[in-house]
């Protein structure tokens, strides 16, 4: 008799130690469409919360947790031989982490120290071993075969359902150890952007600015009117290039993907790389005086007007919506 070894599937989970980022439940989503037994991975320092959370996620078996304080501030260099160490012990076949920043900066030297070649940004999953992703700024999708052993993922969260949490029975168990001190990187500090406003990948509604907005100062339209709305503020990047505001807010290719029920794009000429973040949105609105700009062939709704004006107005009727 011939014993096989269960297949397995990793998920890194993205978290902040008290509680799981959305995009963690994503890459759930899309491991649960592999097909095989799912286990996810807590690294962080005092992160017992975020551990407990994931146990009650649909679809997940197993929670491994590395608990200690070597871990603040995620540094992947430190993480990675813990996620290493984890598969030695497990032999996974797939290890997967959502394609935010946490996830780019992981996946590549997971992948190097394995001797594989990642697959960035998937899209969506055929099967076991074969994926999709985009590729010139969103302007084609590649279909790909991976052949080897372990296949190192990360996936656009806008691509997968979340898993559901709640009903999940997943069982804790301590994470195997790694040398994870070394003398490459050491975690000095952040410094967190705080605001009322919703975060972008998660905000049902976003509001974005372009170059036509002219200067920083009168981004305070767009955030006055999303303040009405609960809405996100997001800007091309073009915007942030001339410092109108900080790159934390740019939607794109090389920002943040997003798709919210309602995205409005004001000032936004509609560059390629600015559509392949946000294109997946459920309606488009676009607000710009040139009508022969890009954004308005994949708007659902166009407005050809100065924004200057238009966006006061849309201010003032919602306010009288609201009254």
């Amino acid at each position: 008799m011939v014993l096989r070894r269960l297949k397995s599937t990793l998920v890194i989970a993205e978290h902040d130690n008290a509680s799981l980022k959305s995009i963690t439940l994503n890459a759930i989503g899309a491991a649960n469409k592999i097909g095989h037994e799912v286990t996810c991975l807590v690294i962080g320092s005092n992160c017992s919360k975020a551990a407990d959370q994931l146990t009650k996620v649909e679809g997940v078996k197993k929670v491994l947790v590395a608990d200690n304080a070597a871990f603040e501030g995620f540094l992947p260099e430190r993480l990675t031989p813990l996620i290493l160490a984890s598969h030695k012990q497990f032999n996974f076949t797939h290890i997967i982490a959502g394609a935010s920043a946490f996830g780019k900066g992981l996946l590549p030297r997971v992948a190097a120290k394995l001797d594989v070649s990642p697959v960035s940004d998937v899209i969506g999953i055929k099967d076991e071993e074969t994926f999709t992703r985009t590729i010139y700024a969103g302007n084609a999708v590649m279909t790909l075969k991976v052949t080897d052993a372990i296949k190192v993922l990360s996936v656009r969260g806008t691509s997968f359902e979340a898993a559901k949490v709640g009903g999940g029975s997943g069982a804790l168990e301590k994470a195997a150890d790694g040398e994870y001190k070394n003398d490459l990187s050491s975690f000095v500090k952040q410094e967190l952007a705080k605001s009322d406003r919703p975060e972008l990948t998660s905000a049902k509604t976003v509001i974005s600015g372009g170059r036509g907005m002219k200067n920083g100062d009168n981004f305070k339209l767009l955030y006055e009117l999303a303040d009405l709305l609960g809405a996100g503020v997001g800007a091309s990047r073009a915007a942030v290039d001339a410092g109108f505001v900080s790159n934390d807010l740019q939607v794109g290719q090389t920002g943040k993907i997003v798709a919210p029920e309602l995205y409005i794009a004001v000032g936004i000429s509609g560059a390629i790389q600015h559509l392949a973040g946000m294109k997946d949105s459920k309606t488009i609105v676009a607000i710009n005086k040139d009508p022969e700009a890009p954004i308005f062939a994949v708007a659902d709704l166009g407005l050809v007007a100065d924004l200057f004006k238009a966006v006061p107005e849309m201010t003032e009727k919602v306010k009288a919506m609201k009254s």
